[in-house]
């Protein structure tokens, strides 16, 4: 995917959370990877799904089961944010530990 399919990934990505309905309290946040992966997800009030944006697609995932902290998963990525840190992992790709970037 060209640099140029990746920025229009993303703003369709943004653009369709801002018409998808009111939600003036969203998040969004920017991941950086140990493995050099990249990504943004974004939380809404009175949803309990998170949407990704990860290597140009766009995921919806679904909150799961965790004992701790919070676990979405859905399309073949998993997202965990404990407090001791974040994971995601990816395209039979292993788990990677990610940051706020």
């Amino acid at each position: 995917m060209s640099g140029r399919q990746a920025a229009i990934s993303i703003a369709v990505f943004f653009i369709a959370g801002v018409f998808a309905g009111p939600a003036p309290a969203q998040t969004f946040n920017s991941y950086r990877c140990v493995d050099g992966t990249r990504f943004i997800v974004g939380f809404y009030p009175h949803d309990s799904r998170a949407y990704l944006q990860l290597d140009g697609r766009a995921f919806t995932l679904k909150k799961r089961l965790a004992f701790s902290g919070a676990r979405y998963s859905g399309g073949g990525v998993t997202l965990k944010i404990t407090k001791t840190g974040t994971t995601v992992k990816h395209a039979r790709r292993p788990v990677t530990s990610c940051g706020l970037s």
